[in-house]
C-alpha cells in the first residue's frame, strides 16, 4: 500500500506546479493599464519669472572735485534734496588761502600796468616835442602791453581759486533722494572719492538679472509684468528698454532694464520685485510631467503602438518646462497617444490597457 501511495503524491505535486505555472504565464500576458493622452499641437508662449529691483533712471556718484577735511555734512540717506542744495563741505582754509595770494597778485599786477599806462603817456608827450626817442617810446608801449598781459593771468588766476574755493561745498546736481553716503564728518576726503549717492527724481527703471539660457534662447516680448513681491497686488505693465550686450562672466547673467513708466513712483527706490517674462507663441504639444521618462539621457515618453497596443520609448525635443507641464517641439505628432499615467512600470514591447483619456 505505501508503494502504491508515492505515485499519487507525486502526480498531486506535479499537477500543483502545472497550476502555477499557468498563473504566472496568463498574469505575464495581462495588459497592463495606464492613462494615456491624446497628442496635439497648440500655440504656446512659454513665461519666466524673476526677482529685480527699482532703481532710479540717473544715479549720480557726488564727490569734491578737491581733497580736504568734511567739516560739515548736511543730509542722511534718505534724505530729499533739490538741485544747487549744499549737502557737506570740506575745511576752506587752504583753498582761501590761495585766494587771498592771487588777490595781492592781482593787486600788484593792476599797480604795474597804471604806472606803464602813465611811463607810455609821458614818452608820447616828450615824443610829441622831440624830447625823446622813438625807442623809448617803443620801449614805453612794450612795457605796457606786457603789464596788460600780467594783470589779465593775475585775473585768470583769481577766478580759477575762487573756483577751486567753491569746489569745498559739495552740491546736489539734480532734485532726488539720497541713497547711500560714503563719508563723515572729520574724515579726510581725497578729491573724486564718492561721498553721496543721488537718484534723480523721474522716471524709474525695474532692473533684472536674467539668466542667458533664458534670455537668449527665445524670443521674448517687449513687455514685462511688475510687481511688487511684498504686495503682489501693485502691478505695473512695463516695457524693455535696455539690453546689456554682455554677460556677466561670474553669474551667467544679462541685464535687463524695464521702464516703470510715470506710474513707477509707486514703488519704492530699492523695493524688490518680480518681473514675468513672456516669450513668443509657437506650435507645440504640451504634455503631464507624468509623462516623462528618459532613454539615453535623453526626454523621452512612452508612445503607445494604437494597432497593437505596445509601449515604446520615443525620444523628444523639450523647448520650455513649465508648472505641472512641458512642452514638446519635435519627436511627436499630432494623433501619438502617449502615456501620461502609469509609464514607470512597464517596459519596452509590453502591450498596456488604456483605463482612460485625458487632456490638457
Amino acid at each position: 500500500m505505501i508503494e502504491l501511495k508515492k505515485p499519487i503524491v507525486f502526480l498531486l505535486f506535479a499537477l500543483v506546479l502545472s497550476s502555477c505555472v499557468e498563473e504566472k504565464t496568463v498574469s505575464a500576458v495581462q495588459p497592463k493599464a495606464v492613462i494615456a493622452i491624446e497628442a496635439r499641437s497648440v500655440e504656446f508662449a512659454s513665461s519666466a519669472t524673476l526677482s529685480g529691483s527699482v532703481t532710479a533712471r540717473t544715479e549720480t556718484q557726488l564727490s569734491f572735485r578737491v581733497s580736504g577735511q568734511i567739516i560739515q555734512r548736511n543730509v542722511e540717506v534718505g534724505s530729499h534734496v533739490k538741485a544747487g542744495e549744499v549737502l557737506a563741505r570740506i575745511d576752506p582754509a587752504q583753498q582761501q588761502a590761495d585766494v587771498d595770494v592771487a588777490k595781492a597778485g592781482l593787486e600788484a599786477a593792476q599797480a604795474q600796468l597804471r604806472q606803464a599806462a602813465l611811463a607810455l603817456k609821458r614818452q608820447k608827450e616828450l615824443l610829441a616835442s622831440q624830447i625823446t626817442s622813438k625807442a623809448n617810446y617803443d620801449q614805453a608801449e612794450a612795457a605796457l602791453r606786457t603789464a596788460e598781459g600780467t594783470a589779465d593771468a593775475a585775473r585768470a588766476v583769481l577766478a580759477s581759486v575762487k573756483d577751486t574755493l567753491g569746489f569745498t561745498y559739495l552740491r546736489a546736481d539734480s532734485d532726488g533722494i539720497i541713497t547711500a553716503r560714503n563719508a563723515e564728518v572729520g574724515q579726510v576726503q581725497q578729491a573724486a572719492q564718492t561721498v553721496f549717492t543721488l537718484a534723480h527724481d523721474g522716471t524709474r527703471d525695474a532692473v533684472f538679472n536674467v539668466f542667458e539660457s533664458l534670455f537668449l534662447n527665445n524670443q521674448s516680448n517687449s513687455s514685462i509684468e511688475v510687481s511688487l513681491l511684498t504686495d503682489p497686488s501693485v502691478k505695473i505693465s512695463a516695457t524693455v528698454r535696455e539690453v546689456s550686450p554682455t554677460i556677466d562672466a561670474s553669474t551667467g547673467t544679462i541685464r535687463v532694464k524695464a521702464d516703470l513708466g510715470e506710474s513707477g513712483t509707486i514703488m519704492p527706490l530699492g523695493a524688490i520685485v518680480t518681473g514675468r517674462f513672456s516669450y513668443l507663441s509657437k506650435q507645440v504639444i504640451l504634455l503631464p510631467w507624468s509623462a516623462m521618462a528618459s532613454v539615453d539621457g535623453r526626454p523621452a515618453v512612452w508612445l503607445i503602438d494604437p494597432d497593437s497596443s505596445k509601449v515604446s520609448l520615443q525620444p523628444v525635443q523639450v523647448s520650455d518646462y513649465e508648472t505641472g507641464l512641458f512642452s514638446v517641439t519635435d519627436g511627436l505628432k499630432d494623433g501619438d497617444l502617449v502615456v501620461s499615467e502609469g509609464g514607470k512600470l512597464i517596459r519596452t514591447g509590453q502591450q498596456v490597457s488604456i483605463l482612460e483619456k485625458e487632456s490638457i
